[in-house]
């Protein structure tokens, strides 16, 4: 993690106030918030609830600010930024995605933006993939149907019979001696997801992914991951949206989101999938169409679904169509959701703040200008 907090010895030297406010949207908990409060050169402004904060709260209090570190449900728009005046020279975020943020108001006015996307990379990004796996594992099992029946008392009057409440299983059998897993994007997580899965017996990976990629990176880098992967690993290959659809088993959703990436599975690609194969959503919800899962799942042209991230979320509500589906298991975007790895990107985003008041390199920092 980086030493910033420890290069900043004077920030106050930097602004003719003595003390330069910072404001921060949530309690970043004790490990961190006295990276902040310790220091006796800037004032520290904390909405200190356990909530979102209340957008009049900080319309008046980010007045004056130097920086603001903020969470996903905070909206940074042009209101925001002209409530904060000239003073404001970073914004920083807790979370990998900027959606919450006009990054072109940012841009216009010189303010600095830090997010915090590397804790998700690499060996963290274990986490996400732990949640992959578990979500395939519940959508083929009938995790959400089966503890249904036992939340609702209906376990008594259950009558057991021989394929009652079965479900296609991960791992491969004498039965059915190969599965197909596949990935829609193609980076870090979904590797350390295939990672995981090879031990439940999978014998090939197909996968979608950016078609700008260089065609000899992924060349080597296919070859490199089908050895590591080997004996086990049969095949490790590219393939085209529908023969992604068509041929996986399991086809984990670990793309990013945007407008290129909306709805690509929808309806015609769902009707493309197995009867019997399970669909996993553990990147974007936004490229997911939710009605078109629904309907998948209500007319059985897949088995099951998991799914950690919802178009809209979190306004999700009783009413949702996907709350309707049986097979469908939901979580409330947890993937990130460990001590370890909140811990770490909570330090970043203060790490990121501290940087920015006082121009120097930022840990994880987006080019606003580049956007």
């Amino acid at each position: 993690m980086s030493n910033a907090p420890t290069r900043l010895t004077s920030i106050s030297s930097h602004f003719r106030t003595s003390k330069p406010k910072v404001v921060v949207c949530r309690d970043l908990g004790p490990d961190v918030m006295p990276l902040l409060t310790k220091r006796d050169d800037i004032e520290v402004v904390l909405w200190t609830e356990d909530r979102v904060s209340d957008r009049q709260w900080l319309l008046e209090n980010v007045k004056g600010a130097v920086g603001i570190v903020i969470v996903f449900s905070e909206l940074v728009d042009a209101e925001l930024l002209d409530a904060a005046g000239p003073n404001l020279k970073v914004v920083s975020t807790m979370s990998t995605i900027t959606e919450h943020i006009h990054v072109p108001e940012l841009a216009k006015r010189n303010i600095r933006l830090g997010y915090t996307p590397d804790v998700l990379t690499d060996a963290e990004s274990g986490i996400v993939a732990d949640i992959s796996v578990m979500l395939a594992l519940m959508a083929g099992r009938n995790a959400n149907e089966t503890m249904g029946i036992v939340r609702e008392g209906l376990w008594p009057k259950f009558i057991w019979a021989p394929f009652a409440l079965c479900g296609p299983q991960l791992s491969t059998s004498g039965v059915s001696p190969s599965r197909t897993v596949g990935f829609l994007g193609f980076g870090r997580i979904s590797h350390a997801t295939l990672a995981r899965l090879i031990p439940f017996g999978v014998t090939d990976c197909i996968y979608s992914s950016n078609p700008n990629s260089s065609t000899s990176y992924k060349k080597e880098r296919d070859e490199k991951l089908l050895s590591q992967h080997q004996p086990q690993l049969k095949s490790l290959r590219a393939v085209d949206l529908d023969t992604l659809g068509r041929e996986s088993d399991v086809l984990f959703i670990l793309a990013p989101g945007g407008p290129k990436t909306r709805h690509l599975v929808n309806e015609d690609f769902l009707r493309k999938m197995k009867k019997h194969s399970v669909l996993v959503n553990a990147g974007r919800g936004t490229v997911v169409d939710s009605d078109a899962l629904a309907k998948a799942l209500r007319e059985k042209w897949i088995w099951g679904a998991g799914i950690d991230v919802v178009e809209g979320e979190p306004n999700v509500g009783k009413d949702h169509p996907l709350l309707k589906e049986p097979r469908c298991n939901i979580l409330p975007h947890i993937g990130s959701a460990s001590f370890e790895t909140r811990l770490a990107m909570a330090t970043l985003a203060v790490d990121n703040c501290l940087a920015g008041i006082t121009e120097q390199e930022m840990p994880a920092e987006l080019d606003v200008k580049a956007l």
